[in-house]
């Protein structure tokens, strides 16, 4: 299985999000709980659109949001968790 960045991504999560490639991957290694599927009407895809909230090695925590498919993650954004995004997972996540 392969984390996938597009240009687009990579250059979005570096220009708006300060956030690298291997801030992302960190979360992947350090999470701790399970996929939680976004429901929002405007937010839905096929396969699903899929998130985590988990910490990069220096202690950044992160909201990663990616599709699952063909066996590869494929990235569609990551950026600073906001204590919302926080909350909804340690309440569902965990």
């Amino acid at each position: 299985m392969a984390v996938i960045f597009s240009q687009v991504i990579r250059d979005k999560l570096a220009a708006k999000h300060s956030v690298s490639e291997d801030d992302v991957r960190e979360c992947f290694a350090n999470k701790a709980g399970q996929y939680l599927e976004d429901p929002r009407a405007d937010h839905q895809t096929d396969p699903p659109t899929l998130w985590f909230v988990s910490e990069t090695n220096s202690g950044r925590r992160l909201k990663v949001i990616f599709v699952y498919r063909d066996g590869n993650i494929f990235i569609k954004s990551a950026y600073g968790a906001d204590e919302n995004s926080i909350r909804i997972y340690e309440r569902l996540g965990k």
